[in-house]
């Protein structure tokens, strides 16, 4: 079985932050010290040597640089400086280029330009559709407080913005579905010598949601434990704001004062505050491996996401402190520019790999287990073409 090289794969993936490729020299240093390879998963060495080698379809087939949560020691550890845990973040973005059947994320990762324009544009799609409510249903805002806080639903009026909401939450899933589908057909069916049990697909579905919330393999990192809480809030925060926005918004958005959402709103501001501040302030200094090398687009998300949960602070003091009617609208707008265009650029782009972790977990189970039912299983071979491995055991 033969593998076709290209040469210009490094080059292609320094438009996405590789760095320091040419220094490796194989020695395994890398894998030695992960604490997170496994004995069917080993890396990074082999995908930086396949990446080297040019070997693009060894590279798409790769589920290993999903497993990688960067904690930075095989870099801190590496004799030739040659950065291994930042060339298998610039995997993952090139994967997630990959995956992406709308190839925005290419062009989001490459291009300030794309991104800022993007975000711009649907930014501009809120304001206008909020004018034009306004325009043809003159006199529908309520400038007077009510006794608790604000008639904030005749300014933007719930079940219009929860269809909004709908036609948002659809087309994210639209995008990342078929993103996802994308990696399963890279990883599984790209392999037309694998046999998988139907029964592996529900029995490791479990993987999935126990993954993507808790992240829960980052605690096998070395003294990454205070990490992994944060990013764990911030995900529990993240995910407790899509919940309110996508679902449960004609319960979060009342003008009867608060309930049970509104406690789940105070937890969702607390994770994305907390999240975003520690890991802007970790990029900020550069201390740690982890924060060493950062995008524009990283720091547009942590930007975005700060943002985000300190208008909604504003909106929620305007309207139930201040009872101030004009203050609580024009923040909630504001808060909607952000929020909207974040999820729609930023998310499917920069936070796609937190699907694409739990979603690789559960591919690699289902891979290898079928891989033992079939008697084939080696260590090291998943995701490599037997051609490239032969190459890689040198």
């Amino acid at each position: 079985m033969s593998s076709r090289v290209d040469p210009t794969l490094p080059a292609r993936l320094k438009k996405l932050g590789l760095i320091e490729n040419h220094k490796c020299f194989n020695c395994g240093q890398c894998t030695a010290v992960c604490q997170l390879t496994e004995e069917n998963f080993v890396y990074p060495r082999k995908d930086i040597r396949l990446l080297q080698m040019g070997v693009e379809e060894g590279v798409t087939s790769r589920v290993e640089p999903w497993l990688c949560y960067y904690c930075g020691d095989c870099s801190t550890s590496c004799p030739r400086e040659a950065e291994p845990a930042a060339q298998m973040m610039a995997m993952r973005r090139y994967l997630s280029t990959v995956y992406d059947w709308t190839g925005l994320s290419r062009k989001f990762y490459t291009s300030r330009a794309w991104v800022v324009g993007a975000l711009a544009a649907i930014g501009g799609l809120v304001l206008f559709l909020f004018g034009l409510l306004h325009y043809l249903n003159p006199g529908m805002i309520n400038w007077e407080p009510l006794a608790d806080g604000v008639a904030l639903n005749t300014f933007a009026p719930v079940h219009l913005v929860h269809i909004g909401d709908g036609i948002m939450a659809a087309v994210i899933s639209v995008i990342l579905l078929g993103a996802v589908f994308n990696m399963y057909r890279k990883i599984i069916l790209s392999d037309s010598t694998l046999s998988v049990p139907f029964h592996l697909y529900f029995t490791e579905a479990w993987n999935l949601g126990v993954h993507f919330i808790s992240q829960i393999r980052f605690k096998k990192c070395t003294d990454k434990m205070t990490y992994w809480v944060v990013h764990l809030f911030l995900m529990l925060g993240y995910a407790s704001m899509f919940l309110l926005v996508a679902v449960l918004l004609q319960q979060f958005q009342i003008d009867e004062g608060i309930n049970w959402t509104t406690y789940l709103g105070y937890f969702a501001t607390f994770g994305l505050l907390y999240g975003s501040v520690y890991f802007m302030i970790g990029r900020a200094r550069k201390k740690e491996q982890v924060h060493k090398y950062s995008d524009f687009i990283d720091w547009l998300f942590l930007v975005f996401l700060f943002l985000t949960a300190l208008t909604g602070i504003f909106i929620h003091i305007f309207r139930y402190f201040m009872h101030w009617p004009a203050g609580t609208y024009y923040m909630y707008l504001i808060h909607l520019v952000i929020d909207v265009p974040m999820l729609m650029v930023l998310v499917p782009s920069k936070w796609a790999h937190l699907a694409y972790r739990p979603v690789a977990i559960y591919l690699s189970n289902i891979r290898s287990k079928a891989l033992q039912a079939a008697g084939k299983t080696q260590p090291g071979q998943l995701g490599v073409a037997p051609s490239v491995s032969n190459a890689l055991e040198v």
